[in-house]
């Protein structure tokens, strides 16, 4: 009887380990005030609470810039300098990311594409193109399904968008405790192979990069954040209605994206009805940058005012030669 006892606790040992663990790690505190160390010529505006951080230069047309997921606007810093010679470019730092605060309450797609969008008419900006990366593809789509009438046109680079796209890793942290248990653990680690799955060559990513993301991850409430946007991506809530989105709109893709996969982009364009699809060889999850010459001076031709009427029709997929 002793022996059996012993060998129950020591299978049990495992999953109770676990458990305490998950009330060790319960906690992730959120951060709702300004951001130590952040920039001094940083400007911010505050939104329902949140003290946003953002870029707005150049004049024109206004375009909004929408980072992905663990990023921040600093990921556009190609993309900013071709478009504001012609246009106003606001780059936004959304909820919980880059300087922007990190306070408790709502991450969906719907609420940061609200507050982006309410951050936009204490500006000024009734209406304007939207360009979103990634996990910021969603909030451009949910913010062109909360205000149609308030976007011109819609560009997305591997958008990140469908309740298929979730990993493992992020269906688990759906649970109380497994998710703080998975986000003390693991979140933020081994970044280097993080950022490498996201390259096609990931020898192309320089040094200073990896120690900017670090430290990105480092800054208080940061965990809490991302936690609680993986748990709000709730995809299935939401895709069905894409097609009734009526914009021209410009899929960007790496041909060789690990991250949001192609096809996931052929399934976007025929859901979306005024959408065509560029694809870049040899690119990974950020045609931005791996694909920087390309991918932008098409982006600059998209958001031409002339080919508004030309993008009204559905277009075929195009391969860019680099």
């Amino acid at each position: 009887m002793t022996v059996r006892a012993a060998s129950i606790s020591r299978s049990r040992l495992p999953l109770t380990l676990l458990v305490l663990s998950m009330f060790a790690f319960g906690c992730h505190k959120f951060h709702a005030g300004p951001m130590p160390g952040a920039p001094k010529t940083a400007t911010f505006m505050t939104i329902d609470g949140v003290r946003l951080h953002y870029v707005d230069v150049g004049e024109g047309p206004p375009v909004v810039l929408i980072h992905g997921f663990g990023s921040s606007l600093e990921i556009w810093h190609k993309v900013v300098p071709e478009l504001s010679p012609d246009h106003r470019v606001i780059a936004i730092d959304l909820k919980g990311f880059g300087w922007s605060s990190r306070p408790e309450g709502d991450y969906s797609p719907t609420e940061q594409g609200r507050l982006v969008l309410a951050l936009l008419s204490k500006l000024g900006v009734e209406r304007a193109d939207i360009v979103g990366h990634s996990w910021g593809g969603s909030v451009a789509l949910a913010l062109a399904l909360q205000a149609p009438e308030r976007v011109e046109r819609i560009a997305l680079y591997g958008a990140w968008i469908y309740e298929e796209q979730l990993p493992p890793f992020f269906l688990w942290a759906r649970a109380w405790g497994v998710g703080e248990f998975l986000f003390s653990a693991f979140y933020g680690e081994r970044m280097e192979e993080q950022v490498a799955h996201a390259y096609y060559d990931p020898s192309s990513v320089p040094q200073e990069r990896l120690d900017a993301i670090e430290e990105l991850f480092s800054r208080p409430g940061t965990k809490a954040a991302a936690l609680t946007a993986v748990r709000d991506q709730r995809y299935d809530r939401i895709q069905k209605r894409y097609k009734t989105l009526k914009h021209p709109t410009l899929l960007l893709w790496g041909r060789d994206d690990q991250v949001a996969r192609l096809h996931f982009g052929e399934r976007l364009r025929s859901d979306i009805p005024n959408a065509r699809l560029n694809v870049y060889p040899r690119c990974g999850h950020i045609p931005m940058l791996e694909a920087a010459g390309a991918s932008t001076r098409d982006l600059v031709e998209f958001l031409q005012p002339q080919d508004v009427a030309s993008l009204e029709a559905p277009s075929t997929a195009t391969a860019q030669q680099l």
